[in-house]
């Protein structure tokens, strides 16, 4: 069977045939490609084609599909156990190397994705406070619980929305939208409504309506509004988070957040996630203190042996600068390539992240990501595609040089981009 013959069959049991709406190619058009294996920067379809593969789960393979030493580590701690729901000693030594990687994090809690994380962050902080109402940046995701559906990127922009349908007026009545990037706006709510605000949530570098930077300032003017009312300052890192380099891009900046978020590259391809800051704050989490929060397959052994394996390599081989030399070669080819041909084209880049967002102008904002001209991104995608290579299937979301990469891979994207 073939990725159509396989979308029919999922179409009668599962909503839309997919578990997550973007893979339905909805930003894009045309049928989901269904992946059946992957080594290194390639996956094989179940159409028998081989692509190169840009997207990497969305982020957490960044040293490429089944490095040998993960799935080695997956194996062994399959064969002596899948769950326990118990503690295990590995858990304790992940959170030590985790909390050794990230200063900022005095202690840390498992969870077992990024939602759940931030979920647990929102709840600790209106927990911490007191407060009950949140700030959020206007096309920044943070997972799909409620509060944090309100004017967000990621799948929902890529359906054409910007909320849900099923979240209750009561719990979007308790956040501010400020656009990303306007300071200004954020010092606003924080002063006028200063008092009852909890939290203010933010991914650093956003990367839900495509790659787009802090301006200078931005993040420690936050910091900054946030400490004079009071309320705490959460970096969601579930893709930042050690893809700059084997710490967090908050302790990169030097911008020190209350709590972090981390998801996706943590476990190394498994689902995991963690939540971590200040020790006065994360000692609120039951059992020790009110806010409570429990899972049963939090700290789970096969995730954390592939979070801990990944994490060692990171840290051992660094591969970050390797990265940062093909995402630029990448990036600025691109450019180069569109301004011979006359298109409207300005790639983002940072390190092994990129979007190429059609249009002349860095984007900023979400206003600047809708701004963009999604129809050629969607014909972008699919003449790569065409010519074996896998892009995110949406114009609003990065996507990822890994480890696995070589010079040969950005060459021959580019060869295939000019002939767009």
């Amino acid at each position: 069977m073939d990725s159509k013959a396989w979308f029919e069959r999922a179409k009668q049991v599962i909503p839309g045939g997919v578990n997550s709406p973007v893979r339905a190619f909805n930003g894009v058009g045309g049928t989901p490609v269904y992946f059946k294996s992957g080594k290194g920067a390639k996956v094989q379809t179940e159409d028998g084609t081989e692509l190169v593969d840009f997207c990497g789960s969305w982020g957490p393979l960044i040293l490429g599909h089944a490095r040998d030493e993960v799935v080695e580590a997956v194996a062994k701690a399959a064969a002596d156990g899948l769950t326990f729901g118990a503690n295990t000693a590995k858990e304790a030594e992940f959170a030590e190397l985790v909390c050794s990687l990230v200063p900022e994090m005095e202690m840390v809690r498992l969870v077992s994705s990024g939602t759940e994380a931030v979920m647990t962050a929102i709840r600790l902080a209106r927990g911490y406070t007191g407060r009950r109402k949140i700030v959020k940046f206007d096309g920044c995701y943070h997972g799909h619980s409620d509060y944090l559906l309100v004017a967000s990127g990621s799948g929902l922009l890529t359906g054409g929305i910007s909320s849900s349908a099923g979240v209750s007026p009561a719990a979007t009545a308790e956040v501010f939208v400020a656009p990303y990037n306007d300071l200004a706006a954020a010092q606003e709510i924080l002063r006028n409504n200063g008092g009852e605000i909890a939290a203010v949530i933010v991914e650093p570098i956003a990367g839900n309506m495509g790659l787009v930077e802090p301006l200078p300032g931005f993040l420690e003017g936050l910091r900054t509004a946030t400490a004079e009312c009071g309320a705490l300052l959460i970096f969601d890192e579930v893709i930042n988070g050690f893809r700059l380099g084997p710490t967090t891009y908050g302790h990169m900046c030097g911008v020190k957040a209350d709590l972090t978020t981390l998801g996706k590259i943590i476990g190394g391809g498994m689902p995991i996630g963690a939540i971590g800051g200040r020790r006065d704050v994360m000692q609120k989490l039951a059992p020790l203190g009110p806010v409570y929060q429990a899972g049963t397959l939090s700290g789970n052994p096969v995730a954390v042996a592939a979070g801990m394996k990944t994490l060692e390599l990171l840290r051992d081989e660094s591969p970050y600068l390797r990265m940062e030399i093909l995402g630029q070669r990448l990036a600025k080819g691109l450019n180069r390539i569109a301004a011979e041909k006359g298109m409207d084209l300005h790639c983002a880049q940072r390190g092994g992240m990129f979007t190429p967002f059609f249009r002349k102008a860095p984007v900023n904002n979400l206003a600047d990501a809708k701004a963009c001209d999604i129809p050629t991104h969607a014909r972008y995608f699919h003449h790569m595609l065409d010519c074996g290579f896998y892009t995110p299937p949406s114009a609003f979301e990065v996507a990822f040089v890994s480890a696995a990469h070589a010079e040969a891979h950005i060459d021959a994207f580019l060869e295939a981009f000019g002939k767009l």
